[in-house]
């Protein structure tokens, strides 16, 4: 395996019209491509507003889905990988917060559905229910690329380090989260968790979100960022539209575990991370 590649990450600014976000990914990771990214990362619901009725809206089934011809198509044409954010996913009559991954050939190689939804309460704050149109994925994601074996959780998934942990145990060097924290939740804890679940599995972590746009009726807090096994920051996105990049060299992850052997450490006598 090649231990060393570039990663893109996209903070787009979503709209209300799923054709111009389409247009606008697909210009992304073809800019990404020309800029030497081998992994592009898009955020959640980059082709929908974050909004429950928006999702029924702009819902797509996997088989027949624009948005997932587009990106595939780009991947393809382009010759990188793509973690393709997030959009709504409709099987049967299901719908999921769905995250679709393409190879250079722009086959998909893994789908994740988003398995911790966000039903949230803070008075006088926020209050926001994922439940109420979608269904929980039920599969610890990870897929094999030539750099290595990657994850894939999508936004509020990042609060339960032991997801973390299994997809840590199944091999992967690196894990990516689309999401879109907003403005109460983001400046508190997004740049900590981020940095929490790096160093807690000694991996990297890339997390993709929307720019902040002001105009819709749930706010993303941007500051998409890559961080590093030992939790050093290796690219950080402000609040507008940018594509970040950050150059990957897989031997820090031996490195950091072999300087500090979290894993090789573990009690398992005592207790185990087992998938269900």
């Amino acid at each position: 395996m090649k231990n060393q590649f570039r990663l893109a990450v996209c903070q787009m600014m979503v709209v209300d019209n799923k054709d111009s976000n389409i247009v606008k990914a697909v210009s992304m990771i073809g800019n990404s491509a020309k800029n030497k990214a081998d992994i592009v990362v898009l955020p959640e619901m980059f082709n929908c507003p974050y909004d429950n009725f928006k999702f029924m809206e702009y819902a797509e089934r996997g088989e027949d889905s624009k948005t997932l011809k587009a990106i595939s198509k780009a991947a393809r044409e382009s010759g990188v990988y793509v973690i393709a954010g997030s959009i709504p996913e409709t099987e049967g009559d299901k719908l999921y917060n769905s995250s679709f991954i393409f190879d250079r050939n722009g086959e998909i190689i893994g789908l994740h559905r988003k398995m911790h939804l966000f039903d949230i309460n803070i008075p006088e704050k926020i209050t926001f229910k994922e439940s109420d149109t979608l269904t929980a994925g039920n599969q610890v994601t990870t897929v094999d690329t030539e750099f290595c074996k990657i994850g894939v959780v999508i936004c509020y998934d990042m609060r339960f380090p032991e997801l973390f942990r299994l997809m840590t145990l199944k091999g992967a060097k690196l894990i990516g989260i689309p999401g879109a924290f907003n403005m109460i939740t983001g400046p508190v804890h997004w740049k900590t968790l981020i940095r929490a679940r790096a160093i807690d599995n000694q991996v990297f972590i890339v997390a993709a979100s929307p720019a902040r746009n002001e105009g819709l009726s749930y706010v993303a807090y941007g500051n998409s960022m890559v961080v590093d096994p030992w939790g050093d920051m290796l690219a950080r996105a402000g609040e507008k539209e940018e594509i970040i990049y950050a150059d990957i060299n897989l031997s820090r992850v031996d490195e950091v575990r072999n300087e500090l052997p979290l894993l090789k450490n573990r009690r398992t006598d005592i207790y185990d991370m087992i998938e269900k």
